[in-house]
């Protein structure tokens, strides 16, 4: 099963992809998790990365995309993998196309959760405040303006990637408004159908 979760932050992406990862016994890739182990492991990409961050500089799509097409010949990713972070952009995209058509691989499906901002923006807030009732640090990206930013940046940028997959036939909407459960049920349909 190679997979890939579309949707902005908040969507619930993380908590599906758990799920899925749980039943098909596949990682889930996540490009900032892959960035931080191939610096750690000092590979030739890695070091290429850890250059440009160290200089302060975001990572180039070349290198996120060489991190991706070392990482799914790892072991663990042969039965299949669930890129969440991934593709960002359009540009992306059509570099994992191209990865995975030169390694004789097709994505099974792209599930995009779809949501509400104002909806999600609540959902954050209220994580937000469960974490202060329970006396827990506030993660830095449940900040509302923060997420705010953030979401504007996923319309402008990532949002466009559903379009890519949409006329490729591989793109699978998803409510992701839904309860946690009837949403895993509408990816496993997606999934089989």
């Amino acid at each position: 099963m190679r997979l890939v979760f579309l949707g902005p932050p908040g969507a619930g992406k993380g908590t599906q992809s758990s799920r899925l990862q749980e039943k098909y016994k596949i990682p889930q890739l996540s490009t900032g998790d892959m960035l931080r182990a191939a610096v750690k492991a000092g590979t030739a990409i890695g070091l290429k990365a850890k250059a440009v961050m160290d200089a302060g500089g975001l990572v180039s799509d070349e290198i996120v995309v060489g991190i991706i097409a070392d990482r799914i010949d790892e072991p663990d990713a042969r039965a299949g993998f669930i890129l969440d972070g991934f593709p960002r952009t359009v540009k992306q995209a059509e570099a994992l196309a191209k990865i995975l058509h030169g390694k004789d691989m097709d994505l099974d499906a792209v599930i995009e959760l779809k949501v509400d901002d104002k909806a999600l923006l609540a959902r954050i807030e209220n994580r937000a405040q469960e974490s202060i009732a329970k006396g827990e640090a506030v993660r830095a990206d449940d900040n509302p303006e923060a997420f705010k930013k953030r979401l504007e940046s996923y319309h402008a940028q990532t949002a466009p990637v559903s379009a890519f997959y949409a006329a490729t036939g591989a793109l699978q909407a998803v409510d992701g408004m839904a309860p946690i459960d009837e949403v895993s049920a509408a990816i496993e349909r997606a999934l089989q159908g």
